[in-house]
């Protein structure tokens, strides 16, 4: 079975039940989830890196370097957009969901929009 990795900025502890961070640079950790057709296979956190020297870009090169495949996220710039992009990363806007066990749901039922050049929220330039 293929499975996808997907990163979702969360508030602390992470996991299912966590409220999705509003922006995915700043936010305390990621909840990873992996995917396997419509089914959670796995459920891990990862602390967030400083935001600090690189930026937007930090935390984009952080998560591909963890093999994340897809971002669910309320808001970012366009740089890190950009970067995502570069990456083969697909960004997705869920930053209305309840969780992230509802944004990945949201996700997995193909609900959620894919951020695009002409579709930021706010964040970093």
């Amino acid at each position: 079975m293929e499975t996808t990795l997907i990163a979702v900025p969360s508030v602390m502890p992470g996991g299912l039940e966590a409220e999705v961070g509003e922006h995915f640079g700043h936010c305390e950790l990621y909840t990873l989830v992996e995917i396997g057709g419509s089914a959670v296979v796995s459920v891990t956190t990862l602390p967030n890196v400083p935001h600090e020297h690189g930026g937007c870009m930090a935390p984009v090169q952080f998560l591909a370097g963890n093999g994340v495949k897809a971002l669910i996220a309320g808001g970012m710039g366009m740089r890190p957009l950009m970067g995502f992009k570069q990456l083969g990363i697909d960004v997705y806007h869920g930053g209305e969901s309840e969780s992230v066990a509802h944004a990945v749901q949201a996700f997995i039922a193909g609900k959620l929009q894919r951020f695009s050049t002409d579709f930021t929220c706010g964040g970093c330039s």
